[in-house]
């Protein structure tokens, strides 16, 4: 099987199986590690905006934003002048867990992409990227 539809697929499993098998004894559960990686790059956001970025639906993000509030990796709070939007941001447990995540992901992507030169690791990432644009030059 040589279609792309096999290889992203296949490509996916394998990076999901080595990044689970790393995350799974530091107590994360799926949903966990992009959310924590969403947040430690881009800061303080509101719930709805997570649930866009990391492609879960609104009420999944809901779920697994509560069991992350009680682990101490997250707080949910309202803004002052928007009493109707949950903003989220990481505390000092979730900004180290958030660290600890960018050397998995780093150690995973090196053995996914051990067999390219770096020039094919840009390259990939480039091609990757306009796979997912939104048509309109927007990454979605």
């Amino acid at each position: 099987m040589n279609s792309l539809h096999y290889l992203c697929m296949k490509t996916y499993l394998q990076m999901k199986r080595l990044v689970t098998a790393q995350v799974t004894p530091l107590g994360l559960s799926p949903g966990q590690p992009k959310i924590l990686e969403f947040l430690a790059e881009y800061g303080e956001h509101e719930q709805k905006d997570i649930a866009e970025y990391c492609e879960i639906e609104p009420a999944t993000v809901g779920s697994i934003l509560l069991r992350m509030e009680t682990a101490g990796l997250i707080m949910r709070r309202n803004r002052p002048n928007n009493r109707r939007s949950l903003y989220v941001s990481l505390t000092p447990k979730g900004e180290e867990m958030a660290q600890i995540l960018q050397g998995v992901f780093a150690c995973a992507e090196e053995q996914i992409t051990a067999g390219l030169t770096k020039e094919e690791k840009t390259t990939l990432m480039e091609l990757l990227k306009k796979c997912v644009q939104d048509g309109k030059g927007n990454l979605e």
